[in-house]
């Protein structure tokens, strides 16, 4: 009896864990120009170690949505919450500390046209951890190279890396500052299914080793159905619909059940 206790017990920490927010968005706006209305009330909830999907069609807002996040676009109004702060109450100081713990991956995978791929990333190392050794920097670009699977790449330029390389990359500059949160813009587009799926299970793989939270924004289905915890689908400003891929597939909107056709 005492030991059937402790178990429930340990069941309801578990999902209280589970249902731990670090990311909270309420009513949030955003309109550009004098009538393109993107965001018309965003409310969403990430929790701690989950890997939320963000799904629309193009200009739906899902990238604004993640940019609004670490303050690369202000919003009109609403509240967002990481690690239980108001990002848009900060000074810039205290964004930047909170920047530092957020993980962005861009489209293009952003890096530096004119830096090696060891460069790429000790810049990124040497520009929020000014203390370490060039020892220790070695070391921390090594290890990012060889969480993604490519450390005999470390000399290369970007112009010699494949599209898929280029991902992992700046997937591996992400990962050097070991983020809590990381947010992925379109990971796997451009890129052929195979390397997709690659770049997917990497996700996935990343969630595991580092237990990081992410928001994944995508077009593609069969990424979303391998990292999804949780999917949302962005229509005319707001989240239309959500839950799981296997119940947002049979849903009764005709429109949500499209994407998954």
């Amino acid at each position: 009896m005492i030991k059937e206790k402790e178990n429930i017990e340990k069941d309801k920490a578990a999902k209280t864990k589970k249902q731990d927010p670090i990311i909270v968005i309420k009513d949030l706006h955003k309109t550009f120009g004098k009538d393109n209305k993107v965001l018309q009330g965003v409310n969403l909830t990430v929790n701690k170690g989950e890997d939320l999907v963000i799904l629309g069609r193009s200009g739906s807002g899902k990238s604004v949505t993640i940019k609004c996040i670490v303050g690369l676009i202000e919003p009109d109004q609403g509240e967002i919450k990481v690690f239980d702060e108001n990002v848009l109450n900060l000074t810039k100081p205290e964004l930047n500390e909170i920047r530092v713990r957020i993980g962005f991956l861009f489209q293009s995978g952003a890096l530096y046209d004119s830096m090696s791929v060891r460069e790429n990333l000790a810049f990124t190392l040497k520009k929020h951890k000014r203390d370490l050794s060039a020892e220790e920097v070695e070391s921390e670009v090594m290890e990012a190279l060889d969480n993604v699977g490519l450390s005999d790449a470390i000399d290369k330029m970007p112009s010699e890396l494949s599209g898929g390389m280029q991902k992992r990359i700046g997937l591996a500059r992400t990962l050097i500052l070991k983020p809590e949160i990381i947010l992925y813009d379109e990971p796997t587009t451009g890129l052929d299914t195979i390397t997709s799926r690659e770049i997917s299970e990497l996700i996935l793989d990343i969630k595991h080793k580092r237990k990081t939270t992410s928001i994944i924004i995508t077009h593609d289905m069969a990424c979303a159905k391998l990292t999804a915890d949780r999917i949302m689908v962005l229509k005319d400003g707001v989240i239309h619909a959500e839950g799981t891929y296997e119940e947002l597939e049979k849903d009764e909107d005709e429109w949500v059940r499209s994407f998954f056709q």
